[in-house]
Parts: structure tokens; sequence; C-alpha cells
């Protein structure tokens, strides 16, 4: 509904810019501004179909200068039938970019210099050899210089509005980096007093381990029994105050979360070069030969990237730790229906049949150092598949062959990242 919406307004502003015009020495032939908006519009909105841009352009075209010159000056039929030929213009126009568009996979700067010019130059050809027929390849070839002409200077606008338009979105994106900077400064600062709380009851847990394993010897050899009773107290009151001072670490954490992380959202666009930064800083740490491919898909705006972005990361980080010394990761997002899928899947020694039942539940893991017994888990399944289900309504699967690799399918319901009505 929304781009439906966009396109209508954007058909409206080419429609109203028609009215700033040059006349030609053809009859009611006009070179208008119109002509430069056209293609910016369908250049910076990708999820524009051009074909349909230029039939709704058209239309506005046609809508705008009957109202301001039929019921204004009394010229309504006059004006539709010296304007019709011009909505012509565009409806070329929007063919011809929708042909280039499926067979350019990238539109560069000079690529774009030069289609615009083909395009202004073919639609206006056709527009005018609809006014004055084979006139136009017979007459001293002067009206083709100056078509040339017109092509090359609204061309020439359309890539200094379409450069203009880059540049100030890179400015406001480094305004925004430099916000969230500056916002993360503050919440480490912050997180780093909670820490420093955590260390602290870290001693103290170890203090109470140690009085706990005294108490045990002292049950184990019959001995002091008159201060077990006592001793078992102060484990308890001792652990009671720990708990009370984790709460509050956590209470504290919330409330940075809650009151300090900015609610804008990020385009997936965005995130995916945040991960891949991420996952390329991963796997030169490890020293390991990986190469992970991305498919991003259709890019989209949300504000649950914070929740994305743990998910995708920890998965992807799953399947380095998977692969030994080389291999592939891939990750592909595509969206089926009313659902947006993302699937990572990689060449790494897999999950065991028997494992596979079990990979969701609390405290599995396959990250284990056998040298020193110690288990890393990340994120873990667990937690990745919690906050799917509750923060984002979605689903994970998973198949998996032993020293074949491993796939994660992920399922996320459009409305629930994009926040749209199905």
């Amino acid at each position: 509904m929304k781009k439906y919406k966009k396109i209508f307004i954007g058909s409206l502003i080419v429609g109203l810019s028609s009215l700033m015009y040059i006349d030609f020495y053809i009859s009611n032939f006009k070179f208008s501004f119109a002509g430069v908006v056209f293609p910016f519009l369908i250049l910076i909105y990708d999820e524009f179909n051009p074909i349909l841009f230029g039939f709704t352009s058209g239309i506005s075209l046609l809508s705008c200068r009957g109202l301001f010159y039929g019921l204004f000056r009394g010229l309504l039929g006059t004006t539709f039938c010296y304007t019709m030929p011009e909505t012509i213009f565009y409806i070329v126009y929007g063919i011809i970019f929708y042909i280039i568009k499926r067979n350019v996979q990238t539109i560069t700067y000079s690529k774009l210099f030069i289609i615009s010019v083909f395009n202004d130059l073919f639609s206006n050809m056709v527009e005018v050899y609809i006014r004055i027929g084979n006139s136009l390849f017979t007459t001293n070839y002067e009206i083709m210089k100056v078509l040339f002409l017109v092509a090359l200077v609204r061309a020439g606008l359309v890539w200094l509005l379409i450069m203009g338009y880059k540049y100030h979105k890179l400015f406001l994106v480094k305004e925004e980096h430099d916000k969230r900077y500056k916002n993360l400064l503050w919440l480490t600062s912050r997180l780093k007093t909670e820490i420093y709380w955590m260390e602290k009851n870290m001693d103290h847990i170890e203090k109470i381990m140690s009085d706990a394993y005294e108490l045990f010897l002292n049950i184990k050899d019959d001995d002091n029994r008159e201060n077990w009773a006592n001793e078992a107290l102060e484990i308890a009151k001792d652990v009671h105050e720990i708990k009370k001072e984790y709460g509050m670490v956590v209470a504290g954490i919330e409330e940075i979360m809650e009151n300090r992380l900015d609610n804008t959202g990020m385009y997936f666009s965005e995130l995916i070069l945040i991960l891949e930064e991420t996952i390329t800083r991963e796997i030169k740490g490890q020293g390991k030969n990986i190469s992970v491919q991305y498919d991003a898909g259709k890019n989209f705006y949300t504000e649950k990237h914070y929740y994305l972005m743990s998910i995708l990361r920890n998965i992807i980080s799953n399947a380095v730790d998977a692969i030994e010394d080389q291999g592939t990761i891939k990750f592909v997002h595509h969206i089926e229906g009313s659902i947006h899928l993302f699937i990572i899947s990689d060449s790494g020694c897999g999950i065991k049949d028997e494992d596979l039942p079990h990979i969701f539940s609390p405290g599995y893991s396959t990250k284990i150092d056998y040298s020193t017994g110690q288990v890393n888990r990340g994120l873990g399944l667990t937690l990745i598949q919690n906050i799917l289900r509750v923060q984002l309504k979605g689903d994970i699967k998973v198949e998996s062959k032993e020293g074949r690799g491993t796939t994660f399918e992920i399922s996320i319901p459009t409305r629930e990242l994009e926040g749209l009505d199905e």
C-alpha cells in the first residue's frame, strides 16, 4: 500500500513540474522540467515499476495541464488534444528504463548519464513523430539536433540531482552514525559500572564456594558438628545478598537498554554491511580460510534490527566455529509472500543425527574445548529460538548431515520486521 502511495505522490510531482516548461517551435511541443523529475524519481525509488510509473505520470501530466489550462483558461478540449502526445514520452521512457533495468545489473554514474540521454532522446523522438510524422526525419535535422541538445542538458540535470541526493544521504548516514557512536560511548560507560559490580560479586562467590566446600568436608568427616547450622545459614545469607546485587545489576542493564538505546530503525542493507565486517574480523581472528557469500535480496527498513542482528550474527558465528580450517558459508535472504526467509548454510562438520532433536534444548552446545572442559555457548540456540518466537513471532528450522554441513532456515513475518499490515 505504501509503495502505491509513493507512486501516486511521485506522479503528482511529475504532473506539477510539467507546468514548468519551454515552448519549442513545433506546435504545442514543450520541454518541461518533468522530463528531469521523472527519471530522478525512478532512479531513487528502486521499488517503483517504471512502466506503471510512466502511465501514472502521463495521466498526472494530462490532469495538471487540463486543470491549469482547461478550468482556468477554458481550453479543456484543446489542452487535452495537444497534451495527449506528451504523455507518450513518459510511457515510452518507463518501458525503455524497465528493459534496461532488467538487463543491466549495476547502473554506475557514467551509465546513468548515457541511459538518461538515450531515454530522453528516444522518448522525445516518439512524441515528435506522433505530432509531425515523417517530417522528423526529412527536415534538415534541426529538430534532431535540438532534441539531442535537450537530452544532454536534462540528463546532466538528472545526474547532478542524483549526485546531490547521494551525498545528502551519505551526510545523513554519517550524522546518524555519529549520534549512535556517542550513544554507544554512554552505554559503554554505564555498562562498565555494572560490570564492576559483577566482578566484585565474583570474589564474593569464590568465598561462598570455599565456605560451602569447607562445610562439606566438616559434614563428611563429622567434624565441628555444632557449627553446621550456623555455617549453612551464613552461606544462605551470602547467596541471598549476591542474588539481590545481581538483581540490581540486571535492573540497571535493563534500564540502560530501555531508555538509552535509540528506537530508530535501520535498513537491512546497512545491517548486512555491519554483519559482514564483524564476521570477516571474527574469521581473521581465528586464522581460518572461510568464504562467506551474502545474497541480501530485497532491501527493507526495520526497527527490530537489534534482534535480527543478534540472531544472524550468532548463527553465522556458529557456522564459523563448525568449520575446521577452510570452507564456505552462504547467507541468502528472500521474501515469500508475507514471510522474510533467512537461510544460512555452511560446509562444516555438521550435527549428529542423535543430537539434532536436542540442539534447541537449554545447555546444548557443540562448542566444547576438550582440553579445558570449557563450554562457549555464545547466545545459544535456545535463546535464539526464544527471541525469534517471542520478539519476532518467527521460527527456525535446521537440516544437517554429519561431515557435510548444516543449514538453518529462519522465517519472520513481514509485519513483525517492517511493521506492515498484511
